[in-house]
């Protein structure tokens, strides 16, 4: 036992190696760091393949587009999960600023107990019923507070519409991970939106639907205002508050006419060009579903519809022309072809003076029967502190019991740990095998790539190649003076390199009559996913192929154990290896890997993990952890916790 400790120590305290070093181990002999993203991309590209033969189809007839309507709409209903029921909005007027032509209402109501939304409402002066129309900001800090927010929402108002400006999650009065002073802990409101949404995945949430729901309340609360026409609601929103727009028409059908400016959800193109968004964008499974950016806006179709855009916007304007295009087909098939617009404008990202006057010039020509262009005159606004809807600033210090999402999710997750059934050996493993993915592979075929001779270690390389999935890079090595006892399968999160490097490690095993197997999982090693192309700010070193794999509804994690039963079959396929057991060793989150895949197959005599997560749960504990896309499995807790999997696997688990 003090051995078998010793070594995983020598395990845990392994640091990657130099480059120099590293090269010496590849197996690889192309650019392996692109092989990962490579491969997601083309699978996200089949997906869409089969997204346009449907839309094909469905541009035939007017009867075959309203069918594919309903289609999508069911897709994005079951993508969204499972949303909170409606209970009392305890709404509240906090203040109220008068303005020449109008007053600013600071509002707070809950849209689920004890979680507070902060938002500003513009009524215009006068008596009588009025169009009204849903802000949704974008992810600048001030939220509500934003410059071009205030002025649209002002021009607005000059126009005759009452307008509710809400602030999202993690932006404005709403922080939701911060200290007792209500600092925030993170390092923005992206940051905070991201790392809610692994936490909310593990639930088959999504943070894209908490904020959903905030604008679904929003819209109820707009509707008990004696001064709104309820037949004359209207809703628009600038970038990432486009992309709460089009989630909200794909949602509600209570909207009548919108806007969506600087769109970036996450399609096709802009996931290609500039990778996955932040939390409150990415949808797991969207592109399983085939949604790409003309779904949500196209549910809402024939209603009245203008999109808004930069012509010099970072956001891909193509990917904006494209979706009018789509639109325009979908609106001329069902009878509405004026009803759906685009102007462009000369200038970059966001709701500029041209696009608000376009907008509003929209909402009065369809809400007030009214097509005279509008003109935005000199327009004043308040600082974020003069509209704020609480006393301190922040939801987390005005109220002391704040039900923030983090605290939310970790409740439910320990109130399903209360009432998960027990499970049969059985039930697990087919519980396990529907998490992550896992379908009947076709055969593996080795490659062997050379040998390399390091420190007196005579490495094979290896080169295994599965149809269907990318080429996995290993290392062999194989005792002298007989057939191998026992095959020892190491996995680091830092790669094969830097476990090869363990000179003594490695001898160690060697001289017990043991085969060493070292694979780089996919994105481990040789394939990992150069920094460059993963934002530090969403708190993960791997966002990007973790992100398209939920996406494409193949976790990391589950295309990770699938690498682990390749190398396992491959074993399996070696006349020296065959007919020894094997041995798992791994050293930190790949260990989650390691521990589903040893509940799917007996081939795994035993697994040994040092510093593995202990539960999904962990998750939901350390909101500010990095790196938790790497071992995220959408609605996991739903079904399994990682105590369930130790406890399945018995005397073969060991752990210190």
């Amino acid at each position: 036992m003090r051995i078998i400790l010793a070594l995983l120590a020598a395990l845990s305290l392994l640091l990657p190696t130099p480059v120099a070093a590293q090269k010496q181990y590849n197996v690889i002999d192309w650019k392996a760091p692109a092989t990962l993203s490579t491969y997601l991309l083309q699978q996200l590209h089949g997906q869409y393949d089969q997204r346009r033969a449907a839309w094909g189809q469905a541009t035939q007839s007017a009867e075959q587009m309203r069918a594919y309507q309903d289609s999508a709409r069911a897709r994005f209903r079951r993508v969204l999960g499972p949303l909170p029921v409606r209970t009392p909005l305890r709404a509240r007027v906090t203040g109220t600023l008068a303005r020449t032509g109008l007053r600013i209402e600071k509002v707070i109501y809950e849209s689920t107990p004890g979680h507070h939304v902060t938002a500003n409402l513009y009524v215009p002066d006068g008596k009588g019923r009025r169009p009204a129309v849903l802000l949704f900001c974008g992810h600048e800090q001030e939220s509500k507070a934003t410059e071009s927010y205030q002025k649209t929402a002002i021009l607005f108002a000059q126009n005759g519409f009452v307008v509710l400006v809400i602030d999202p999650i993690s932006q404005g009065e709403r922080m939701q991970l911060t200290d007792a002073a209500g600092k925030p802990l993170t390092r923005g409101g992206t940051t905070e939106h991201t790392l809610l949404n692994a936490q909310a995945a593990l639930l088959g949430r999504s943070v894209p639907a908490a904020q959903l729901w905030d604008n679904v309340r929003g819209l109820d609360y707009l509707l008990t205002r004696r001064e709104v026409d309820a037949e004359r609601i209207g809703c628009l929103g600038n970038s990432g508050g486009a992309t709460q727009t089009a989630y909200f028409l794909g949602f509600d059908d209570r909207v009548k006419v919108a806007a969506l400016c600087s769109y970036v959800a996450a399609g096709e193109r802009n996931l290609e060009l500039t990778g996955p968004a932040d939390g409150c964008v990415m949808l797991p499974g969207a592109g399983r579903a085939g949604l790409d950016l003309t779904e949500y806006p196209l549910i809402f179709a024939p209603k009245p519809l203008l999109l808004l855009a930069g012509r010099y916007d970072f956001v891909d304007y193509a990917s904006m022309q494209a979706t009018h295009q789509e639109l325009q087909q979908a609106y001329h098939l069902l009878g509405q072809p004026e009803q759906v617009g685009m102007f462009t404008y000369d200038d970059g990202h966001g709701i500029s003076q041209p696009k608000r006057e376009a907008a509003v010039t929209w909402f009065r020509r369809f809400l007030l029967q009214d097509a005279t262009p509008v003109r935005e005159g000199n327009l004043a606004v308040l600082s974020e502190k003069e509209l704020w809807c609480t006393a301190t600033g922040q939801v987390n210090t005005a109220f002391p019991q704040e039900q923030i999402l983090t605290e939310a999710y970790a409740a439910e997750a320990r109130q399903l740990e209360r009432t998960r059934p027990a499970l049969t050996p059985e039930q697990l493993r087919a519980l396990v095998q529907q998490q992550v993915q896992l379908s009947a592979p076709p055969p593996v075929a080795a490659e062997p790539k050379g040998t390399a001779v390091v420190q007196g270690i005579t490495w094979q390389k290896v080169l295994l190649r599965r149809p269907g999935e990318p080429p996995l890079p290993l290392l062999l090595a194989l005792p002298t003076g007989g057939t191998p006892q026992k095959v020892a399968l190491l996995l680091s999160d830092a790669g094969k390199a830097s476990l090869a490097d363990s000179t003594a490690l490695i001898q160690r095993y060697l001289r017990q009559q043991t085969a060493v197997v070292l694979p780089d999982l996919r994105g481990q090693g040789e394939t990992t996913d150069p920094a460059a192309f993963n934002d530090p700010k969403y708190y993960n070193r791997e966002y990007r192929p973790a992100l398209l794999g939920l996406h494409l509804g193949r976790p990391l994690l589950g295309q990770r154990v699938t690498d682990i039963l390749t190398v396992l079959e491959w074993i399996g396929g070696r006349a020296e290896l065959r007919a020894a057991p094997v041995e798992v060793h791994a050293s930190g989150p790949v260990g989650v890997a390691a521990l589903h895949a040893a509940v799917l197959t007996a081939r795994i005599n035993r697994v040994e993990l040092r510093r593995t997560p202990a539960s999904f749960q962990q998750i939901l504990t350390e909101p500010t952890g990095k790196d938790a896309y790497s071992w995220v499995l959408p609605g996991v807790l739903r079904h399994y916790d990682l105590p369930q999997l130790r406890q399945a696997l018995g005397g073969r688990l060991m752990e210190p």
